[in-house]
């Protein structure tokens, strides 16, 4: 009879123990500044960049905050230090990016995501930092996948054209040129990168070809593979090719990088590229899609 009590114990122990260890799994959503920043730098509940953090923008959600004006390898450090806080472990993280937040998460996957990545607890000192859980250690995040508000992995022709400051580092870094030749933008360690593209491009129509929602164009919103920019449209414009929904061919033949898919394609022309500072342009969709779907 006392046997039979030890064994009872000993399983209960060890219930009780695989219950804990499922619990203190959590998933986190984590939103991913493009270039001028704003929010404070190592505080992930700084939103000063997107809107009121008060709006809903997916399951625990944390602001990635880098300073939007250096070099993308300079700030990686800080996507890195992010990723470690919330993606390792039993965490899971859902990634929402907007303009050069893709390029920079792009270029930290391609270049660290098979790297070993010690275990944190998802508790941050002021610098962004967490602390270990035990030690141990794994390849890469734990990234279930990411979703790109107007990405600028392909870079944007008003860096070409010096239409921003030309004094900021991140400007060189989004030439087109420069940004489709940074890092393989094949290797996403097979996470799924959904691409949002706006249209409601006005102010600089005459740089941006195709499409644009002012700052970038579809080839890089789209994620259209090759060494430069191309110029793609909604299927309503004959004057270029169209870029397809998915990951199907666009018309002309040019293909997506790998793992990358048009989630939303703006062919009514409804939406610009900034958020001004209350959750608008483009960011308004992918906000939407993230409380529906980072759960």
């Amino acid at each position: 009879m006392r046997v039979l009590r030890t064994m009872i114990a000993l399983c209960l122990f060890a219930v009780a123990g695989l219950t804990a260890g499922l619990a203190s799994a959590t998933n986190y959503t984590l939103w991913i500044n493009g270039r001028t920043g704003g929010g404070t730098v190592g505080n992930y509940d700084s939103w000063n960049y997107w809107g009121p953090g008060t709006t809903a923008a997916g399951v625990n959600k944390k602001a990635v905050n880098w300073d939007g004006r250096s070099s993308i390898a300079s700030q990686s450090g800080i996507i890195r230090d992010a990723l470690d806080c919330f993606c390792t472990g039993n965490n899971w993280c859902y990634i929402a990016t907007h303009s050069a937040g893709d390029l920079i998460l792009g270029y930290t996957l391609a270049n660290y995501g098979g790297s070993a990545r010690v275990k944190k607890n998802a508790s941050a000192n002021a610098s962004g930092v967490c602390g270990n859980v035990d030690g141990s250690s794994q390849t890469g995040w734990n990234i279930k996948w990411v979703r790109a508000a107007s990405g600028a992995g392909g870079g944007s022709e008003l860096s070409d054209a010096g239409s921003w400051a030309v004094s900021e580092p991140l400007v060189q870094d989004l030439k087109t040129s420069t940004a489709r030749a940074m890092y393989n933008h094949n290797t996403t360690r097979g996470i799924w990168f959904y691409m949002y593209a706006g249209a409601k491009g006005t102010l600089y129509s005459g740089i941006l070809p195709g499409q644009d929602d002012e700052a970038v164009a579809y080839h890089s919103s789209g994620g259209v593979s090759g060494s430069s920019g191309g110029s793609y449209c909604n299927p309503s414009d004959w004057l270029c090719n169209d870029l397809t929904l998915g990951t199907a061919a666009n018309e002309g033949g040019s293909t997506k990088w790998s793992y990358h898919s048009v989630s939303f394609r703006d062919d009514g022309e409804a939406y610009n590229h900034y958020a001004n500072g209350n959750w608008g342009g483009i960011v308004s969709v992918v906000r939407s899609a993230m409380v529906n779907s980072a759960l």
